[in-house]
């Protein structure tokens, strides 16, 4: 009776649903499936008729991610995607629609001869020689018990796919854009031949602009006419206030009033790191040695003219209040010029695949090195060159160049700097063993050991609740139907705009990473003039959207910038034409109260005109204009132009005009990336990534 008395409630809600579909597929037979379908909401686009689902999209993207790290972010990762996804089937259909098929053969041919693979000791035969059979088994076994690894060999092999399919339809595209001899004769005549002219120029700022009106409707109608160059992707447009929450004066007062508080326990502790630790410093102890330059100025002097057990501060230091106690004091090069020997083991850093030896092989191995070199010095170097697997100086015998105390890992550092000049000893670092030789030493000085106590310099929460309720005033005001830039200007808080945000953006300008701010702008019940507040780590920001720009051509608002000048040019071009007339250049100019001029040596690769600059419209009108003859009311970028072409001087023929025609040939060849944008501008892409990472 229950479940039956929920039916009765429910029933009325059912019918209106229904009734909904049905009405709908009476204006659109095909919206009923769509409707019972989910299959529209698990696309993420479509890419010349073929679907990219959500699933494939996520697990490419997360896949994406864990080869890339931490490095990279969620909104670069979908980009990247995308964007390889879009390429590898726009290539795909253009193989399809050729009959042409990459296949596995193509693919196991180009793993195997990479030379990652060919050279790996682990495929190698006894004579030394890939054996594809090791490498087949190799690949089983992986698949078998090693997913990770498996995974990152299955993705290698797709990518290799995946560059054979573009590199075989760029191979037969580009194979067919050669050159003839014809059009390296033309490409060369046409950049070196000579043009001597006189003309006339007339500024377009010698009309002023207040005598030329460009109406909205002329702005439309220019861009309509250009619509390749004004189409704009959807855009949001936000101005923001910034509330910091930074430390007060005051607030820097009370911190280094209790660090100064802790200064006589410092003295007397015996254990540095543990007084650290329990007294919550937020620095690390660090017992490295300091020279006197690395040493905050305020205090350097007096800590290099202390003794051992001296506490100095509290001084202010890179965001912090430090105190600092004097370790031990002591004199130390500041650089060092050494000699090395590294033997590597199986988990060392950097241990390339061929090693092979364990630990205790490698200790062995640089202690009878040492043995050696300690009988005969002289046989460090040949030892280096045989033994060491730092290539970058084993052919100069080991030998490094000088070094600072800071430079080297700190084992390797440490026997560096205490030791005397010509010592030799084995040091273990995460590289490896190294046999260190101590070749030379210079400028000996003072040098501390402090043990330094930091409290970070943060905000009271007194200051951060005044400036958390400043940033609430400021919304407050607004949602009571304030205009956001008078709020503003009332309170003194400066506004920054953030404009053209996409709509998978994650950098607003000024803010950073602050995706979920780019989310909120493209939200459906966002509206201009909505506003809302975010809580940023350091800072409150109230945001308030300004503008909204639908996928398509750029409003007349916004191309006016752009466009004025152009049509502004256009009018003062018209308004001059009745000053260029006359039948000899002389007459034109002297109408114009202006000079004939004089070019020479101008050709259309180099079109700057003397006197008025590069105009390069102005130069072609003069390469196919008749010698001797008065052309007039020639447009071009600065002005009105008539002219008369007194000379046009041919280059001397060639014998052939091969070298020109390889060369016009190899330039379009390397225009893949070209040739990859046409096709991608000619094929069907729906684009819906939006409604995976936009909440509605």
């Amino acid at each position: 009776m229950a479940i039956l008395s929920k039916i009765r409630e429910r029933s009325m809600f059912l019918i209106i649903i229904i009734g909904l579909a049905l009405f709908a597929f009476v204006l659109d037979p095909s919206t009923l499936g769509d409707f019972f379908n989910s299959n529209k909401v698990n696309e993420i686009g479509e890419i010349n008729g073929e679907t990219v689902s959500r699933q494939e999209f996520a697990t490419a993207v997360d896949a994406y991610k864990q080869q890339a790290g931490s490095n990279v972010s969620d909104m670069q990762a979908t980009k990247t995607v995308w964007d390889n996804i879009v390429r590898k089937k726009i290539y795909q259909n253009q193989l399809s629609e050729a009959g042409i098929t990459v296949g596995e053969a193509d693919v196991w041919n180009e793993v195997i001869n990479a030379p990652s693979v060919k050279s790996n000791p682990q495929f190698l035969n006894e004579a030394g020689l890939f054996d594809e059979t090791k490498f087949k088994q190799f690949l089983a076994d992986t698949k078998e018990n090693n997913e990770q690894m498996w995974s990152a060999w299955s993705n290698y092999m797709n990518q290799i796919r995946d560059n054979a399919e573009r590199n075989t339809y760029n191979n037969l595209v580009t194979a067919g854009l050669g050159a003839s001899l014809k059009e390296g004769e033309a490409e060369y005549f046409v950049e070196n031949t000579k043009l001597n002219s006189q003309f006339v120029f007339v500024p377009y700022s010698t009309i002023a602009d207040s005598l030329v009106t460009i109406s909205k409707s002329e702005v439309e109608a220019y861009v309509k006419a250009n619509p390749t160059t004004f189409k704009v992707d959807e855009s949001r447009d936000i101005s923001y206030v910034k509330f910091d929450i930074v430390a007060t004066p005051e607030d820097e007062t009370a911190i280094k009033n209790d660090v100064a508080t802790l200064i006589e326990d410092f003295k007397s502790a015996t254990n540095d790191n543990e007084f650290l630790n329990e007294n919550d410093s937020d620095i690390n102890l660090d017992l490295g040695f300091k020279y006197k330059n690395s040493v905050n100025n305020q205090v350097s002097s007096e800590i290099f003219e202390g003794s051992k057990g001296d506490v100095f501060g509290p001084y202010k230091d890179q965001g912090y209040f430090k105190i600092s106690k004097v370790v031990e004091v002591a004199k130390m090069p500041d650089s060092v010029k050494a000699s090395h020997i590294l033997i590597p083991f199986v988990g060392s850093q950097r241990a390339t695949p061929d090693i092979t030896r364990t630990e205790d092989q490698a200790k062995k191995l640089a202690d009878s090195i040492l043995n050696v070199v300690k009988r005969s010095n002289r046989k460090f170097a040949d030892l280096a060159k045989e033994f060491s697997s730092d290539k970058s100086n084993s052919d100069k015998g080991g030998e490094l160049d000088w070094f600072n105390y800071n430079r080297m890992t700190p084992a390797f550092r440490d026997f560096s700097f205490t030791s005397k000049k010509g010592d030799i000893d084995v040091v273990k670092t995460p590289f490896g063993f190294h046999i260190v030789k101590i070749d030379d030493q210079k400028n000996n000085q003072t040098v501390v050991k402090l043990a330094t106590y930091g409290r970070k310099i943060v905000p009271s929460e007194a200051t951060e609740n005044a400036v958390f309720q400043k940033s609430e005033q400021f919304a407050l005001a607004l949602s009571k139907n304030k205009n956001f830039s008078d709020v503003a200007k009332e309170n003194n808080y400066a506004t920054k705009p953030a404009i053209g945000l996409k709509v998978l953006d994650e950098n607003v300008p000024g803010l950073g990473n602050q995706r979920n701010i780019v989310t909120w702008a493209f939200n459906n019940d966002t509206e201009i003039g909505s506003f809302k507040r975010f809580d940023l780590e350091g800072s409150h920001v109230v945001a308030f959207l300004t503008g909204s720009t639908e996928k398509g051509l750029m409003s007349a608002e916004k191309a006016t910038s752009r466009v004025r000048p152009v049509l502004v040019n256009e009018k003062k071009a018209k308004l001059l034409a009745d000053k260029l007339k006359g039948s000899s250049l002389e007459d034109i100019a002297k109408a114009n109260n202006t000079t004939v001029r004089t070019a020479n040596g101008v050709t259309l690769k180099s079109p700057t005109l003397a006197g008025a600059g590069s105009e390069p419209k102005v130069v072609g009108a003069m390469y196919n204009a008749e010698p001797n003859k008065v052309y007039t009311n020639i447009e071009g970028s600065r002005g009105v132009y008539a002219f008369t072409l007194t000379n046009k001087v041919l280059p001397t023929a060639l014998p052939n005009y091969e070298t020109k025609r390889k060369t016009i040939s190899e330039g379009r060849k390397r225009l893949t990336f070209k040739m990859y944008e046409a096709i991608k501008k000619a094929s069907d892409i729906e684009d819906n990534r939006a409604n995976m990472y936009v909440g509605n």
